[in-house]
C-alpha cells in the first residue's frame, strides 16, 4: 500500500516535536542542546541543499520552454501583464490586512517582557534592500553567478529574454527548446527522489527547533503567535474567496490539491521546497506547463503574500512593544515602502527580518526590536511559507482561467482520488 506523503509528513512533524522535546528535557544545557540540534538539523540542510540544487535549473528549463511555446511577444506580454496585476492586488491586500489586524489585535500593547536595548545589533544587513540596488539587481552580471547562488529574480529575467529569442527565432531554435524540454523532464525526476526525503527533513527540522527552543517559547510569545496565525487564517479566506470568484466551485479542490506543497512549505518553512511539488499538482488541475512554468517562477519573486502580511504586522507590534504610536499617513507610507522592498525576498536567508529591520530603521523605530521576534521567527515563517503556496497557485489557476484554459472534471477528479495500492 503506497503511503501518501501528507500522511507521513504529518507522523515526521509529531515524532520531530516528540523527539526535540525529550532532547529538550534530557539535555538542558542551551550549548549541549544546540550542537544535539546542530546534527540533527544535518538532514534537514541536506534536504534543502538537494532543494537549491534543483531550483535553478527547474526554473530556467520550465520558464524557457513556457515563454518559447507561446511562439509570440505579444502572449509573453498579456500572461506577464495579467500576472503583475494579480501580484501587485495581492501584495496590497497581503500589507493592508497585516496593518489593519495589528492595529485592531495590538499584540505588542503592554507586553510583559523585558524590551531589549535600542543599540543592541540584530547582525542584520539593512542597506542592502534599498530601492536603488534592489532596480540594479534584477539585472544578472552573470547568469552563471545567478545560477550559483540561485537568485531566483534573476534567473528569472534570464530565462525570459531567452526564451522570448527562443519564440522569436522560430523553427531554428525547435531542437534547442525541445532539448531544454527534455532537460525539465530529468531535473522533475530528480526533483521526485528528493521529495522522498520530505518526511526526514520535516522530522528533523522540527526536533532541531524544540530541542534548543522548547515548548515554552509558543507560550511565552503566545498572543502574538496566535493572533499572526490568525491573520494568515483571514488572509487564507480572503485568497480562497477570490479563487472562488474566479474558478468557482473549483478553487477548493485546488486547494485540496495542494496539501503535500502547503504542508512542506509549513513544516520546512521554506516556500523553496515546496516549489517543485507545486508545479507537479497544479499540472493535475489541470493548468497547461507554459502558464505554469511561466507565472510561478515570477510569483517566487512578486507574490509573496505570506510574507508580506508578516512585515506590516511584525513591523507595528515592534513599534507598539515601544509605545511608539505611528500615525495613519505614516502606516500607510510604511505599507508603501514594503510593497517596493519586500520584492525578490524568496530565496534569501531571513529575508523578511531583513526586510522589518530596513523599514524599522526608515521610521525611527529601534531596530533591536527584532530581537524580541528573532527567537519565534521559525514558527512564524512556517506560516508565511505556506501561505505563499497558496497565494501562488491560486494566482497560477487564475491567470489560466483568464487565458481560457478550463477545468478537465475527469482528470481533476482522476488526480484527487485516493491512490490505491
Amino acid at each position: 500500500m503506497r503511503s501518501k506523503l501528507t500522511t507521513i509528513i504529518l507522523i515526521g512533524m509529531v515524532l520531530g516535536i516528540l523527539v526535540g522535546y525529550a532532547c529538550h528535557i534530557l539535555w538542558p544545557d542551551p550549548k549541549t542542546a544546540k550542537t544535539i540540534a546542530d546534527y540533527i538539523s544535518l538532514f534537514t540542510d541536506i534536504f534543502l541543499r538537494l532543494i537549491k540544487m534543483i531550483i535553478a535549473p527547474l526554473v530556467f528549463s520550465t520558464l524557457v520552454v513556457g515563454v518559447a511555446h507561446m511562439g509570440d511577444t505579444k502572449s509573453v506580454g498579456r500572461i506577464g501583464g495579467k500576472a503583475m496585476v494579480w501580484f501587485i492586488g495581492a501584495s496590497l491586500v497581503s500589507l493592508l490586512v497585516g496593518m489593519i489586524l495589528v492595529n485592531i489585535l495590538r499584540p505588542g500593547d503592554n507586553l510583559n517582557l523585558p524590551l531589549p536595548d535600542a543599540e543592541a545589533s540584530t547582525n542584520l544587513k539593512v542597506a542592502s534592500l534599498s530601492m536603488k540596488e534592489f532596480v540594479a539587481h534584477l539585472v544578472p552580471r552573470s547568469i552563471v553567478e545567478a545560477m550559483a547562488t540561485n537568485e531566483i529574480l534573476q534567473i528569472v529575467v534570464f530565462s525570459l529574454f531567452f526564451g522570448v529569442a527562443c519564440a522569436a527565432l522560430g523553427e531554428r531554435t525547435r531542437k534547442l527548446v525541445d532539448g531544454i524540454e527534455q532537460l525539465s523532464y530529468v531535473i522533475l525526476s530528480i526533483t521526485g527522489y528528493v521529495m522522498a526525503l520530505a518526511p526526514i527533513a520535516v522530522f528533523a527540522s522540527m526536533a532541531a527547533i524544540v530541542t534548543t527552543q522548547g515548548l515554552g517559547i509558543l507560550v511565552t510569545y503566545g498572543k502574538f503567535v496566535i493572533e499572526f496565525y490568525f491573520g494568515l487564517a483571514v488572509l487564507w479566506c480572503l485568497l480562497i474567496a477570490v479563487g472562488f470568484l474566479i474558478l468557482g466551485h473549483h478553487s477548493f479542490r485546488l486547494v485540496n490539491l495542494i496539501r503535500e506543497p502547503f504542508l512542506l512549505a509549513f513544516s520546512t518553512a521554506s516556500s523553496e521546497a515546496a516549489y517543485p511539488k507545486t508545479m507537479e499538482q497544479l499540472e493535475k488541475f489541470p493548468i497547461s506547463k507554459k502558464i505554469i512554468s511561466f507565472v510561478l517562477p515570477m510569483g517566487y519573486s512578486f507574490n509573496l503574500d505570506g510574507s508580506m502580511m508578516y512585515c506590516t504586522f511584525a513591523t507595528l507590534f515592534i513599534a507598539q512593544a515601544y509605545n511608539i504610536e505611528l500615525p495613519l499617513g505614516q502606516q500607510i507610507t510604511m505599507l508603501l515602502l514594503l510593497m517596493l522592498t519586500s520584492k525578490g525576498m524568496a530565496g534569501v536567508p531571513r529575508a523578511s527580518l531583513v526586510v522589518i529591520a530596513a523599514t524599522l530603521a526608515s521610521f525611527n523605530i529601534p531596530e533591536a526590536g527584532l530581537l524580541l521576534i528573532i527567537g519565534i521567527d521559525q514558527f512564524l515563517d512556517m506560516g508565511r511559507s505556506a501561505t505563499n503556496v497558496i497565494g501562488n497557485t491560486l494566482a497560477t489557476a487564475a491567470i489560466a482561467k483568464w487565458e481560457g484554459e478550463r477545468v478537465d472534471l475527469a482528470k481533476l477528479e482522476a488526480a484527487l482520488a485516493p491512490k490505491a495500492a
